[in-house]
């Protein structure tokens, strides 16, 4: 049986700092209204103190705006409005939202991942576990919700440590939270994000939902593996065998219906690739791009869009087979269900866009990445280094600041333009910020579902604490940290595109 930390050990000193001091960082709206105000008080003073510097695409001198002068705050006032409903991820989440709602609503997402875990064979349950994991947060935060104490049930259903099989659930929701086969929500929200922040050098740039689809849809399997020799190699050893008194869970099958609505919703995910293969196949398809090219097609430049209709056209089509869905009123009230969810999303981005804006206008932004390059210059890292260093850096402050779109809110107008200074893509930036913020999501009490993951693990372990979770979860946030990394170093070794026109590299100007 597992030897837990008493009461004591729960305060060791270095989680009761990360605890103390993110517990004292104000709400992420309220630390964006602080950024931004923060961002007004610099553009004012590096004003003063004449600070500036040449653009190396133009040659032009760059000196600070100040926007407490007189237009400075015309243009806070009279663009207020176009910051926020302009702002890249806002209306790309608000849409994609839309049709994931009417998918969960229905049913879909759950039957589809429960029937996955269900007719998984034993030999590889820890595998599918850890797998279904990742893929889950194609649907935001269903994997906390469901997968994890569906893990524990099915690991103790087999005889297995159910805490075992929670913790590999949870490495794959949270601590492989950015790879998937398919893409989510968090890709085309860093991408909207990133496409911000590339423009405080590249006014025309943009950054595709897909632009780390390759490297993410191998990581995705990278990942898998490496949380499954974590649990056997590691967790399983140490927690033993359970000797609780909490009985065995039946797992069900799914019903008739519930199978049938899944045959549905597959045939018409089949019908809906078929058109999508129907456009984009033949020379002058109807979905092909302008120029007639695969790449610049509305399927992946309107991603979005196209999620949109897949998801909630399967889950109507789901819904109305398994009965989950009676009237058309069912399949409203599914996107309205989605949308509270995203209140604190709207607030928070009122204040990021404004941030965003005014350190664009400011120049504070291109100088900081102006400054960071030519010292990164100076210093010849290398882009080894500087990977594993952003990844250390990205990792760390996950640990005081939970949400990954308000890390990379702050993070990327500050880096992406010091990348491509130096000739690496935007792309290659938010891949490896992306590996530093998922690997220390699991051991982070920033994280919004840190206190939820120790109430399953008390199901099983009344005992359990924070520092319970801790040393279940150091051996797997260790591991994706070496193993993803070194995949980047490769990838970055053997000159592989990150996505679909999403090399590693940048040319000023280009």
């Amino acid at each position: 049986m597992m030897k837990f930390f008493d009461k004591k050990n729960y305060n060791l000193n270095l989680m009761h700092m990360v605890e103390r001091v993110g517990n004292a960082l104000p709400h992420p709206a309220a630390l964006f209204g602080l950024f931004a105000g923060f961002t007004l008080v610099f553009s004012g003073v590096g004003h003063w103190l004449g600070w500036n510097g040449i653009h190396p695409a133009t040659g032009e001198l760059v000196e600070v705006v100040n926007l407490l002068s007189k237009e400075g705050l015309h243009r806070i006032l009279l663009d207020m409005v176009d910051n926020y409903t302009g702002f890249a991820p806002l209306g790309i989440v608000m849409v994609a939202m839309l049709g994931i709602g009417v998918a969960e609503s229905s049913g879909l997402i759950r039957a589809a991942i429960n029937a996955l875990l269900i007719k998984a064979p034993k030999s590889s349950i820890t595998f599918m576990v850890v797998l279904t994991g990742i893929l889950s947060n194609v649907a935001s935060d269903l994997g906390y919700i469901l997968i994890i104490p569906l893990a524990g049930v099915i690991f103790h259903s087999l005889g297995r440590h159910p805490i075992a099989g929670m913790s590999a659930a949870f490495a794959g929701v949270s601590g492989g939270f950015s790879a998937n086969l398919i893409i989510g929500t968090i890709d085309p929200l860093l991408a909207g994000l990133s496409t911000e922040a590339a423009r405080i050098l590249d006014p025309d740039y943009y950054v595709m939902p897909t632009a780390n689809y390759y490297f993410m849809a191998v990581s995705t399997i990278v990942i898998a593996v490496t949380g499954t020799w974590v649990t056997k190699r590691f967790v399983e050893p140490r927690l033993g065998h359970y000797s609780g008194d909490v009985p065995k869970e039946e797992i069900t099958d799914l019903t008739s219906r519930e199978k049938n609505g899944l045959r549905w919703a597959g045939i018409t995910l089949a019908l809906f690739m078929g058109v999508v293969i129907w456009g984009l196949v033949p020379d002058h398809g109807f979905l092909r791009g302008a120029d007639n090219q695969v790449l610049h097609s509305p399927v992946l430049k309107g991603f979005i869009s196209f999620l949109f209709i897949l998801t909630a056209a399967c889950g109507i089509v789901y819904g109305y087979v398994a009965g989950t869905f009676k009237k058309h009123e069912d399949v409203i009230a599914g996107m309205n269900h989605s949308f509270k969810g995203l209140v604190s999303f709207l607030v928070l981005v009122f204040f990021a866009a404004q941030f965003v804006a005014w350190f664009k206008w400011s120049n504070l932004g291109l100088l900081i990445a102006l400054k960071g390059a030519a010292w990164l210059q100076a210093v010849d890292m290398g882009i080894i280094p500087l990977v594993v260093l952003f990844v250390i850096l990205s990792g760390f402050i996950n640990m005081f600041m939970g949400s990954a779109s308000a890390k990379w809110a702050i993070m990327g107008p500050v880096f992406i333009p010091i990348f491509m200074l130096l000739g690496y893509s935007p792309e290659l930036s938010q891949a490896v910020f992306r590996i530093g913020d998922s690997v220390t999501n699991i051991i982070s009490p920033m994280m919004s579902f840190f206190a939820l993951i120790i109430v399953y693990y008390q199901k099983y372990e009344p005992k359990a604490g924070i520092g319970t979770l801790m040393a279940t979860m150091l051996p797997y946030s260790f591991a994706f940290f070496v193993v993803w990394t070194a995949l980047m170093i490769v990838w970055i070794w053997l000159a592989l595109p990150l996505g679909p026109e999403a090399g590693l590299f940048y040319t000023t100007g280009q």
